[in-house]
């Protein structure tokens, strides 16, 4: 008799919260687009809405709702794209094998008219932002769509994603018509290695199958050094935050804004645990309150500066 308790695999997709109310044939598509796993949106959000705020936008609360719409849309499209490309790896790992297109619950036929509707609300948003913008936000689509094949052509498919999903805050800030290009630069910066380091928390429930199946990510690179590895990360996320908050506004004080976020990051590698996928879903979950401290620091700059 083997007395080892089989290792417990948290399945990727969830009949919960308000997709458990929908009717059973909606579920699939809910699941489908990760409207069961509201973290994705909001961390494709904050950067919006620190862009927004540090631009000076503070009392555009219409725009932000509709970034927060734009996110959520996007963020679900994205998903579906992803599973389109990724149907055939995904059965292969325990964790992603539930997913609707891996499973058969929706054919492929289903899944690109649900990913074209949900552009469509993308498309509602976009025409809601001056042309700059607009621009700014069309020229997102091409990274997007590279980004699922990144993790087999590198070992860093992290920082591509970093790029796509830090993208709210270059379309925040010039909506807003920031100005200042150097802030923007810095912001964006501190936004890319912020995205880097929680999704490679994100990754370390995958190692194994990501290796059994060849996908590569940076958990797998960093192998061993996954917690010093995201420690210079986050480092760096913060770095570029303050001196977008120096540039803002010039004063030691101003600094202080970006205190609850570090010390929020600090806690998640402090007690990150690279041998337990619950405990890294934890802290990758938990950017949900790093994104809102770090987005609330710019309001709070953008405010006063």
């Amino acid at each position: 008799m083997n007395d080892t308790a089989p290792e417990i695999t948290t399945p990727d997709t969830q009949h919960r919260g308000l997709v458990a109310l929908l009717p059973a044939r909606a579920r699939p598509y809910a699941l489908l687009a990760r409207f069961d796993r509201p973290i994705g949106w909001w961390l494709l959000f904050w950067p919006c809405a620190a862009g927004l705020w540090a631009a000076g936008g503070a009392a555009r609360w219409d725009m932000a709702l509709w970034l927060l719409l734009g996110s959520v849309a996007m963020r679900g499209a994205g998903c579906v794209y992803n599973d389109i490309l990724d149907r055939d790896l995904d059965r292969q790992v325990a964790r992603t094998a539930s997913r609707p297109l891996a499973s058969g619950q929706v054919s492929l036929k289903s899944a690109w008219i649900w990913l074209v509707s949900l552009c469509l609300i993308g498309l509602v948003v976009l025409l809601q932002l001056r042309w700059q913008a607009q621009l700014v936000a069309i020229a997102s689509l091409l990274p997007v769509a590279l980004y699922p094949l990144m993790k087999r052509i590198t070992w860093w498919p992290q920082a591509w994603l970093g790029l796509v999903f830090s993208w709210g805050a270059l379309v925040g800030w010039v909506e807003m018509d920031g100005g200042s290009l150097a802030t923007l630069c810095a912001l964006y910066a501190g936004c890319i290695f912020w995205v880097i380091g929680y999704d490679t928390i994100y990754a370390v429930q995958d190692m194994e199958d990501d290796a059994l199946v060849g996908v590569r990510s940076s958990a797998l690179a960093m192998k061993g050094r996954i917690v010093p590895g995201v420690t210079a990360l986050y480092i760096l996320a913060l770095a570029g935050w303050a001196v977008a908050v120096w540039l803002i506004r010039p004063d030691w004080l101003a600094l202080l804004t970006l205190l609850p976020v570090a010390t929020h990051l600090g806690w998640q590698v402090a007690t990150l645990d690279t041998a337990d996928g619950m405990n890294a879903l934890a802290r990758f979950r938990s950017n949900r309150l790093a994104g809102l401290l770090m987005a609330l620091a710019f309001l709070t700059i953008g405010s006063v500066g």
